[in-house]
Order: C-alpha cells, then sequence, then structure tokens
C-alpha cells in the first residue's frame, strides 16, 4: 500500500484520470433511478485523497476545468437566458428559484452561530446542496481554505438526491396530466387554386391568409415548378406547395383556396428538387436566415430546418446553428455548390473555433478581475461569474464580424463535461484529508445540516413557482431542476415531465440561479469572512 501511495503522490496527473476514469465508474451505478453522475468524480477524489494526501495536481488545472464548463454553459444557453429575464413567465420562474437560493442562503448563514461551524463549511454546504461546483470555487477563491469543499461533498448527495424525491413527491401528489408532444416534422400539402377570390391578386394576399404556421414553399404553373415570389400574380389552376407542422392547419388552407391534389409537383423533379444538406461552414452559421445570401446566380428556397429531432419552419429572424439540417429547393444544376456554401460537412459540425473560445475566454476573465464597489460590502471582484455572463451575452449575438461564438452541441457537451470533470478530480483529491478528519466528528450533524439547506431551497422554489406564480407542473419540473443544478435532476424531470419545458426552464433559470449563487457567497465572505 505504501508503494501505491508514493505513485499516487509522485504522479499527480496519473492520479488525476485516474479519479476521473474511478469516479465515472461508480457514477455508473444505478439503485432505483437514482445515480451520481459525474458527481461520484468528487467523492473519488476524496477518498483518493484522504488515502494519498499530497497527491493533490495544481489548483490551477481545476480553475480551467470549471472555466471550461461555464463558458460552455453560457454558449449553449445565452438566447434562453435573455429571454427569460424578459418574458412574463421567465421573470416569474427566475423570481421563484432567487427566493429559493436566497432563502437556502440563509439557512445555510444561521448554522454558523446555531450550529457552531465554520463559516466556509457552511457556504460550502450551500454550494453542495445546490451543486453549484462554480459557487465552490468562488468560495474556495474567498476565503482560501478548503473547509468548503469538506461541506460540499458532505452536502452533494441531498443535492443531487433530495430535488429528485421532491420531483417525485409533488407529482405523485398533484397528479399533473402532462401529454407528450409527438416529434415536430413538416408536413406537406399541394393545393390547387380554385377559389376566384385570389385569382389575379398577388401572392403576397395569399400569404396573409394563411392559417398559423403554414407557408407556401414553392408553385406550379404550365407543368413547371418554380419558387415564390411576393409579386406573383396567381393564375387559376396553380398548384401551391403548403408547408406546416400542424395537418389541420394544412387542411384549413386546402380548403380555403382549393383543393388537395397530391402528386401534382411533388413527382416532377426537372425544375426544383428537394436536397437536405448540413450547415458547417463559417459563412452561413451564426446568421439569421433572413441575413443569407446565396451565391450569384442560385435560385434557392430554405424550406425547413431539422435541428435535433425537431423541424424547424423558416423565418427571417431564425438563426442557423452547427448540425442544422437545411431542407432546400433547388435546380439540380446548383446542387453542388450549394452543398460548399452551407459546408454540408458531419465532420464539421464537432468543430469549433480556438479563436472564439480564447478571445471569449480571455475578455471573460479580464472582466472578471474589474472590482465593483458595493455600499456595505465593500470592492468585489466576479471572477468566474463574470466570464458566465459574458459567455451567455456571447451565446446570445452568436456571432460579431468574423467571430463564430457558437459551437456544435455535441462539442460542447464535451468540452464542458471534461473541464467539469477535472475540476470536480482536482478539488476532491486536495480536500481529501480535510474530509475525512472532518466527517470522523462531525459527519451526522453535517449531513443533517445540508438536508435542511436543500429542503429551504426546493420546497420554497416549489411553493412559490406552482402557488403563487401558477406556472405549469413540466415548467416548475425545469425550475427546480435549474435551481438546484445537477443535470441528473433535470433528466429525471424530463422522464416524468415528458416535454420540452423541464428543457427550458432549466436553461432560464441555470445561468442566472449560478450567477447569484456566486454572488451571495462572494457578498457573504466580505461581510462575515473577516
Amino acid at each position: 500500500m505504501q508503494e501505491i501511495r508514493i505513485l499516487l503522490e509522485t504522479q499527480p496527473l496519473l492520479t488525476l484520470f485516474l479519479t476521473v476514469a474511478l469516479g465515472y465508474l461508480v457514477g455508473e451505478i444505478n439503485i432505483k433511478g437514482f445515480s451520481l453522475g459525474s458527481g461520484a468524480v468528487l467523492f473519488v477524489g476524496l477518498a483518493i485523497g484522504g488515502f494519498a494526501p499530497k497527491a493533490a495536481p495544481p489548483a490551477l488545472l481545476g480553475t480551467l476545468g470549471l472555466l471550461l464548463f461555464l463558458y460552455g454553459v453560457g454558449i449553449q444557453y445565452g438566447a434562453q437566458f435573455f429571454r427569460g429575464m424578459t418574458t412574463p413567465e421567465g421573470l416569474k420562474a427566475n423570481a421563484a428559484a432567487f427566493l429559493g437560493v436566497l432563502g437556502a442562503g440563509a439557512v445555510a448563514l444561521a448554522l454558523v452561530p446555531l450550529a457552531g461551524i465554520s463559516l466556509d463549511e457552511a457556504l460550502g454546504m450551500f454550494a453542495g446542496s445546490g451543486t453549484s461546483t462554480a459557487t465552490l470555487q468562488a468560495i474556495i477563491a474567498a476565503l482560501k481554505s478548503d473547509g468548503a469543499a469538506v461541506g460540499y461533498s458532505v452536502a452533494y448527495p441531498f443535492g443531487v438526491a433530495g430535488p429528485i424525491l421532491c420531483i417525485y413527491a409533488l407529482h405523485a401528489i398533484l397528479k399533473p396530466k402532462i401529454e407528450q408532444p409527438a416529434n415536430q416534422v413538416i408536413e406537406v400539402a399541394e393545393i390547387v387554386l380554385k377559389n376566384s377570390e385570389f385569382v389575379g391578386q398577388r401572392l403576397a394576399a395569399l400569404s396573409a391568409k394563411l392559417p398559423a404556421g403554414v407557408a407556401i414553399a414553392a408553385i406550379r404553373r404550365e407543368h413547371h415548378n418554380q419558387l415564390p415570389s411576393e409579386n406573383l400574380v396567381l393564375r387559376d389552376d396553380d398548384v401551391l406547395l403548403a408547408t406546416g407542422t400542424n395537418p389541420e392547419m394544412l387542411r384549413q388552407a386546402a380548403a380555403l383556396f382549393g383543393e388537395l391534389q397530391p402528386g401534382r409537383m411533388t413527382s416532377h423533379r426537372e425544375d426544383l428538387d428537394y436536397q437536405r444538406v448540413f450547415a458547417s461552414s463559417k459563412a452561413v452559421v451564426g446568421l439569421a436566415l433572413g441575413d443569407i445570401r446565396f451565391p450569384a446566380g442560385v435560385n434557392a428556397s430554405i424550406v425547413h430546418i431539422r435541428r435535433g429531432d425537431a423541424d424547424l419552419l423558416p423565418n427571417p429572424e431564425l438563426t442557423l446553428e452547427f448540425g442544422d439540417r437545411v431542407g432546400l429547393l433547388l435546380n439540380r444544376a446548383d446542387a453542388k455548390t450549394l452543398r460548399k456554401f452551407f459546408g454540408d460537412s458531419i465532420k464539421g459540425t464537432a468543430e469549433l473555433s480556438f479563436i472564439s473560445i480564447g478571445i471569449g475566454a480571455a475578455l471573460g476573465l479580464g472582466l472578471g478581475l474589474i472590482p465593483l464597489t458595493i455600499p456595505g460590502v465593500g470592492r468585489l471582484t466576479l471572477g468566474l461569474a463574470a466570464l458566465l455572463l459574458l459567455a451567455l451575452y456571447l451565446g446570445k449575438v452568436r456571432r460579431t464580424g468574423p467571430f463564430v461564438w457558437s459551437m456544435p452541441l455535441s462539442a460542447n457537451l464535451v468540452l464542458r463535461n471534461f473541464g467539469l470533470t477535472i475540476f470536480l478530480a482536482q478539488v476532491g483529491i486536495a480536500s481529501g484529508p480535510k474530509f475525512f478528519a472532518t466527517v470522523g466528528t462531525e459527519g451526522i450533524a453535517f449531513l443533517l445540516y445540508g438536508a435542511a439547506i436543500l429542503v429551504a431551497l426546493v420546497l420554497i422554489t416549489a411553493a412559490l413557482a406552482l402557488w403563487l406564480f401558477r406556472l405549469p407542473f413540466d415548467t416548475t419540473a425545469g425550475v427546480i431542476s435549474g435551481a438546484t443544478g445537477n443535470p441528473a435532476i433535470l433528466a429525471f424531470a424530463g422522464r416524468i415531465a415528458p416535454t420540452d419545458k423541464p428543457d427550458v426552464g432549466y436553461a432560464m433559470i441555470f445561468p442566472s440561479m449560478t450567477v447569484a449563487k456566486i454572488l451571495f457567497v462572494q457578498v457573504a465572505a466580505a461581510l462575515l469572512g473577516g
């Protein structure tokens, strides 16, 4: 055993990646739907740190890992975050989660005089109950002690399991009716124009009468298919290719304009053909569809965007993202040109711009160094919270001139999950010795303290969201997931409420509550740390 200890302490990188591997093995253990996931890396790190006290890698590695995690989260959820801060439902959701975070923080701070624990341990339990590694890093940086990691690791299991149990209990008690939506798929209808009211009118007049969610993608006239033009004057017996995600709306369009005659257009592809390409070129990614200009001489139309498992109708404000599959109506002679224009590379959808990441991260770190004066508190720096805020903004704007800030979802997930794993492993190994010393004397009490903080966070958030603001249950499940933060909670919420609202709620809440938690502990450290 002594030889193994010496090996671990003299080879910190080997120890780091051994911790990562063993942590994910432990994290995959599933007990009745509950598993620690990436959080298990912290516990394995604590065990290895307790066994080999001098094995910790440099703290800079942990900071780098957390930077990658926060930057990836900001880039992915920027648009949802700012939308959540402006819509009525988003403001209600953020208010419920913010008051829940404040309630949990108040419970944590009350433990300092009532239970006689140190401030760093209390704030660490606050961070662990909210499963916020960014908050843990802020505490460590502000108080320059490892007691926060001890409190974090003791409270973390409640931070993962507690919200899952609460969401399950709320669902069992309330029995909400949640209908699982079908995958959004584009449907087409070939409508022969028979309504004399529109014959002789411009296409713009007909488009104004279209049911919601229906668009005209092409027109067939005199045995030739052509792309629509707002100034085109309609004739009797023109065939309209209508697209939409709601079959009922397509039937309403057919009843209004004429009659359905399938096969009149789609069986003829000599003028217009359909092709789907991947968006992977920097020339188009990050641009709104209204700003995309096809190469000279090419006449084509975007009829839909396939993003993930859903089809999206095109509109001028829709921003193209890496990996989107773009459905085009085009002349076959232009197919090669348009494939090159959009990139059409699956490999390209997994690439990212390290220039953009470098500039974005450097700007965020620079902003984090600027001191802010808060009356009654003193001068504070936001640190990595500033990086998260900047990344959220960059995720909203998507691109600035030649810089594409967005990144493919697959690359984003790999980048931020790798960063989070490195941070948890480094902090766990470094905190192992004190963790075992503390738990040996205060273990059961610390578990109860962590549970109390977690219950305050979840119950306040849920009560306000459900009964004061009257948000739907599936939205509330996402709000609870975002307020507590762990992706395992969101995964459970998605299973029990199988709509897209838990994901949207999580996206609206997680970034803002991460910043709120970081600011809370920084203010508490400034006021009480001395």
